[in-house]
This record gives structure tokens, sequence and C-alpha cells, in this order.
């Protein structure tokens, strides 16, 4: 990524939010940042990179703004008012710095009003700065179908007047989850992707943890943002290790840990004990607290699994949720036997949201495998085969039903 690449991706959320700020319409905001990036595209390369890009870029687009709105009869009797609130709202710069307003944009783009699939699109176009065919390549979808949300979205931040600003303190434990669920949706779609050829998507990991230290500079003291930051580096840090040559599975007590990212283990375990320290401990400081201590294991052997179950009781106090519930018994079964863990999956069995959950099926599938009933085993990776998803999560079922096969054969 040369210079010029880096501050356009560093500054458009910047540059975005503070002309909506200013101008109240997201829609001539995109515009005119985007008049203004082509500009600099022109200029910089010629003049060289300013000394304040995001002054430069903010000032090219107020003008451009500014003239659009004059030359639209429309606009152009409220521009006045516009510009008189917006200069009253706005807060002083420091240095000449343009002020960073993204904070407020976090919090319009994952507003609860809009449907929850338009929320991560659109703080991928607006906050990340992809364009509309990279967010649609993000979701796996056709770039007119992404447009489409998008314009759903804007229409319904207009039409709705959803307001472009912070919630106050009575309103922020209500509403900072559904943005830090946003940028954990993204992750989690990186990390393990829900279909396609490849296992991981790091581009989109790497955009979702980019948005987390976004946020956690502009909310310093919320530990969830903490959390969530520490949860997502010390699960990325895994990354080089999780597939093989040819893209099949390695599962994690099959992966080289010597190729496992130290330094963002180390800044991960960092963040996880400040997320932890002040109070009662939130879902993401626990989950990070979880991935901290595989992370920390020398070995897969040397997993403190008894810890990571308590750990889990703990999550389960917090949010009863039964995915949570499923990763505890898969750890249960780690620490106490397959017999044991297999027995919590079956008081799942009848929960509504784990029948057509692939990880279920398949940690169902393993636990039988491991106990020796083989047919009941090959039924239910089976189940799993038909439940997944990304091509080598259907590979790695497939070579477990052919070591069921094999053995099989050999007890014949």
């Amino acid at each position: 990524m040369d210079q010029v690449e880096e501050v356009f991706r560093e500054e458009r959320g910047r540059l975005l939010a503070a002309l909506v700020r200013r101008f109240g319409d997201l829609d001539l905001a995109e515009e005119v940042a985007s008049e203004a990036i082509e500009a600099a595209l022109v200029r910089w390369p010629v003049d060289g990179v300013p000394p304040n890009p995001g002054g430069w870029l903010m000032t090219t687009a107020r003008r451009k703004a500014v003239d659009r709105l004059r030359r639209d009869q429309v606009y152009a009797a409220k521009l006045a008012v516009l510009q008189v609130e917006a200069d009253r709202a706005a807060p002083p710069s420091v240095d000449g710095q343009l002020p960073d307003e993204r904070l407020e944009l976090f919090f319009t783009c994952a507003h609860p009003a809009l449907a929850p699939e338009d929320r991560g699109a659109l703080t991928l176009r607006c906050l990340a700065g992809l364009t509309t065919p990279e967010v649609a390549r993000a979701f796996l979808v056709p770039t007119a179908t992404m447009a489409k949300r998008i314009v759903r979205a804007k229409t319904k931040i207009r039409e709705a007047r959803i307001p472009f600003r912070v919630p106050g303190p009575d309103e922020l434990p209500e509403r900072l989850p559904g943005v830090l669920q946003v940028i954990y949706s993204v992750f989690t779609e990186g990390y393990a992707a829900s279909s396609g050829p490849y296992l991981q998507r790091l581009d989109l990991a790497e955009e979702a943890i980019r948005l987390a230290r976004i946020l956690h500079r502009l909310l310093p003291k919320e530990r969830e943002v903490t959390g969530l930051l520490s949860l997502m580096l010390l699960i990325h840090a895994r990354r080089d290790a999780r597939s093989g040559p040819d893209g099949e599975i390695i599962l994690l007590e099959d992966q080289d840990r010597e190729r496992w990212d130290r330094a963002m283990i180390t800044e991960g375990r960092d963040l996880v004990v400040a997320a932890l320290t002040g109070g009662s401990a939130g879902p993401y400081a626990v989950q990070a607290a979880i991935a901290a201590l595989h992370d920390e294991a020398a070995d897969f052997a040397g997993t403190d699994w008894p810890q990571i179950v308590t750990l889990y009781d703990v999550l389960l106090a917090i949010d009863p949720s039964p995915v949570i519930a499923l990763n505890r018994a898969a750890a249960t079964a780690m620490r106490d036997g397959p017999e044991a863990g297999l027995a919590l999956l079956d008081e799942l069995a009848g929960e509504p949201r784990l029948r057509n959950y692939h990880p279920f099926a398949l940690a169902r599938a393993d636990l039988l495998h491991r106990l020796g009933r083989l047919p009941e085993a090959t039924a239910a990776y089976e189940r799993a085969l038909h439940l997944a998803g990304a091509e080598p999560e259907r590979d790695h079922v497939r070579r477990r039903l052919a070591a069921i096969t094999m053995s099989t054969e050999e007890i014949r």
C-alpha cells in the first residue's frame, strides 16, 4: 500500500463523518468525499502529500458540497442555516487536524432501526472505506444487490431522521453492544467464511480489527470495546496455522504454534487484562480471556481446560446463549472426557437455534467418533456435511467420514 492509498484508508471515515456532521446528508457527504479523493489523486502525485492531508480533503470536499448546494434550488435556502448549525456543533480542531467524528458514524451505521444485514454493509462502506463492489464481495452477494442494501439503509436513515450523534450516558449501555456486534460479525465471517472456497477471508478479518482499533481509540475507557479488540487479536494471531498448503482445515490440536503471531498475542493479552480490570467483566472480555488461555498453552496437551470451563460458566451467566453452551460442552469433553461432553450436547439437542448449526452437528459427530460409536458418528458427520458452508469445512467432514470407513474396514 503506497502512502497516498494509506492516507485515504485512514482519513476517509473521518472525512465522511465530519461532512455528515456539517451538512446532515450522508449521500452528499459520500459524493463530495469521493470527489475530494479524486482531486487528491490528481494533485498529490505532482505536489506531494500535504502536511495535513485530512484538512486538505475536508477543505476540498466542503467547497464541492457548498457549490453543489448552491446549484440545487431545494437546498440553496437551507445552506446558510446548515453552515451556522454545523459550525456551532463542530468541536474545534487541534493543530488544524480534522476533528474525529467517526464515533457518531459508528452509531448511525449500527442503529437498531436499520435491518441487521444492512448495518455491517453500511459500516464497511462508510467507516472502512470499501467500495460497493468490495462490500458485495465481502458479503458474497452481487454488486447490484449490495448497492440496493446500501441505498435502503441510507433512505432509512434519512426518512426516519436517525440522528448523527453519540448516545448519551443513559443510552450508551444499550446501544454500544449493537456497534460491537456489527464489528464482530464482520470479523467472524473473515475468521470462518460461511461459504466459498476458503476457510478464512483475511482481508475481512483485518478490516474488522481496524474498525475495532478506531473504536478503541475513540472509547478507550469502554472495557467491552477493549475486550472485543483483544478477542479478535488473540484469535487472528493463529491465522497462518489454521490452514494447510491446499487450504485444508488444521485443527487447534494440530496447529504449529511456532506460526502463531506472538506480537499480536502479547498485545491481545495486555488488552484482556485491561478489559478484566475495574469491574464486572462483559462477554467479549470473558471470551478474550478464554482465547488467551488457548494462546498461552505451550501445546494442546497443556491447555488449562478446567479454567476454560470455569470461564464458560461465567460467560453463560452473562449471556445464556446456546452457542456458548455448545462451546462449554466441547471444553467439558476435553476436561472430563467425551461421554461428559456428549451428555451436555444431548441436553442441547432440542434447542431450535442449534438444529441447523454446523458446529453443533460436527461436535456431536466428533464425540461419537471418539467414543467408538461409529454408525452414530457416521450419521452425525453426514448431517454436518449437509450443513457445512465453506468448501474447506465440507472437505474436513469428508475426511472424517473416510476415516470411519477405514476403521470399519480394518475391524472387518
